[in-house]
């Protein structure tokens, strides 16, 4: 799998945790989530949801590119769970072993155009190749499933050559959009579920991208080999794919799997 090996070669096992709060009853375990970039504002409300149910529960996420999180995994980061912007990325871990539950689906995302600078809402991503936009921001396809799909969307489009020059890269999604509000770029292309939030969408409109021109971005999620006996860690991977969370995530934009509630 050469973006494993890709991943690897370029990446050290930096590991800051950034603590945004939860965890279940009875336990004592600390459970670490590495969660991708662009779940930070649905994941913000099912945690809070989730503390509300089971305030003896701490749970510590960390936000980043699934990419990235895989190399730390693999080179030995402490976390318990880990919520991936696709399948493959969990899998891997299964496959090498560094898992103590197989990759389990939790929600299908879309990507969108968006702009805090002009009107989104009626771009296609044939009118990304206008010259009027002198830098478009898309997430690393190298390290992030999304940007990986938005490159399929853009050749699909037939405007990949023509806005390669023009491109300025995001480790991630929440780095993506950070380019686009800091105006480093006119346009982006983002996750759906980041111009949902009311924050950003009172900052522009979006243009939602058709999800046949891309892969499906199906995400999944598992439990690392190191949190094999954390029954927080189970607990919260179930609520992560349950009826209360399933709510969170449509309000979100995003699609469920078949086999979810």
């Amino acid at each position: 799998m050469w973006i494993r090996q890709t991943v690897l070669a370029g990446l050290a096992a930096t590991m800051l945790l950034m603590v945004t709060a939860v965890m279940p009853v009875h336990a004592q375990q600390i459970t670490r989530v590495a969660a991708a970039a662009q779940l930070r504002f649905v994941l913000e409300a099912i945690a809070t949801q989730y503390r509300e149910r089971y305030p003896d529960n701490t749970i510590e996420v960390q936000y980043g590119s699934s990419g990235r999180f895989y190399a730390q995994i693999t080179h030995g980061a402490p976390f318990d769970v880990f919520l991936s912007a696709d399948m493959d990325y969990p899998a891997a871990l299964v496959e090498d072993g560094f898992a103590a539950s197989e990759a389990m689906p939790y929600a299908i995302g879309r990507i969108a155009i968006w702009s805090s600078t002009v009107d989104a809402q009626s771009l296609a991503l044939t009118d990304l190749a206008d010259e009027r936009f002198r830098r478009v921001a898309i997430a690393n396809p190298r390290l992030a499933p999304y940007g990986a799909r938005t490159e399929e969307a853009l050749i699909s489009a037939g405007v990949w050559d023509v806005l390669q020059p023009r491109l300025v890269y995001g480790d991630n999604a929440s780095g993506t959009l950070q380019l686009v509000q800091s105006g480093a770029a006119e346009v982006g292309i983002v996750a759906l579920a980041q111009v949902l939030n009311p924050g950003v969408a009172a900052q522009g409109g979006h243009a939602l991208i058709e999800a046949g021109a891309h892969q499906s971005l199906e995400q999944g999620l598992v439990i690392t080999r190191r949190a094999a006996q954390n029954e927080v860690a189970r607990h919260f991977a179930d609520y992560l794919r349950g009826p209360e969370a399933a709510t969170l995530f449509r309000t979100y934009g995003y699609d469920l799997p078949a086999d979810l509630p």
